[in-house]
């Protein structure tokens, strides 16, 4: 005898078994890329919500952007942290955007090309892609250590043949409307231009 409540509950079976891998396949297809940087990607002085990360993630659904950076951090700080996190999130590509503090700082180049090396190593022991960010600072220590410092990035980037993405701020840090009144961080204004710039970026390495 045909019975409409077991063919609705069965109806119903047939949909969750269906629509359930579905949805886990969705959410399994984001890429996601774990933002490891300091004030330039925190979004120093402006809601976590305006950040250009957090710009960049709500408009690209196809990837999920977690940002871990820290304002004031550092290539050391950031391998202090990355284990945790990459553990906590297992991302498929890491971005990392350090050194800026240890320059202005005046921390011995050897030990921060030695920190940015580890980073990139750690990454992709564990199964990640590393993405590295030229960094650029003022000229405080002299020429020659600005010099250096800006070398090294691409040097490892060479090393390991890992993507180099230029000064990725160097479009807004040029224009003094874009900043904040240190001179040094983008303002409200700059962090669309920031995320539109870093979807280029990224979508260049994702795509190949």
């Amino acid at each position: 005898m045909y019975n409409p409540v077991s063919a609705k509950w069965f109806r119903f079976i047939l949909f969750i078994t269906f629509s359930v891998p579905l949805l886990v396949h969705s959410a399994q297809s984001q890429v996601k890329i774990l933002i490891l940087g300091d004030s330039l990607s925190a979004g120093y002085g402006l809601e976590l919500q305006d950040a250009w990360a957090s710009q960049l993630d709500r408009a690209t659904p196809d990837w999920q952007i977690i940002n871990a950076s820290i304002s004031g951090d550092t290539t050391q700080g950031g391998l202090n942290r990355l284990p945790k996190l990459l553990q906590q999130y297992q991302p498929d590509y890491v971005f990392i955007e350090l050194g800026g503090n240890d320059g202005l700082r005046g921390f011995q180049l050897p030990v921060i090309k030695q920190n940015l090396i580890q980073l990139v190593q750690l990454t992709l022991k564990n199964g990640a892609k590393p993405i590295l960010a030229e960094i650029k600072i003022p000229p405080n220590y002299g020429q020659r250590y600005l010099k250096i410092f800006i070398e090294q990035y691409q040097q490892i980037a060479d090393q390991f043949a890992i993507p180099l993405i230029p000064f990725f701020i160097e479009e807004v840090a040029v224009n003094p409307e874009l900043m904040l009144k240190d001179g040094i961080h983008p303002n409200l204004d700059a962090q669309a231009i920031i995320a539109e710039h870093m979807k280029k970026q990224f979508s260049k390495v994702i795509e190949g």
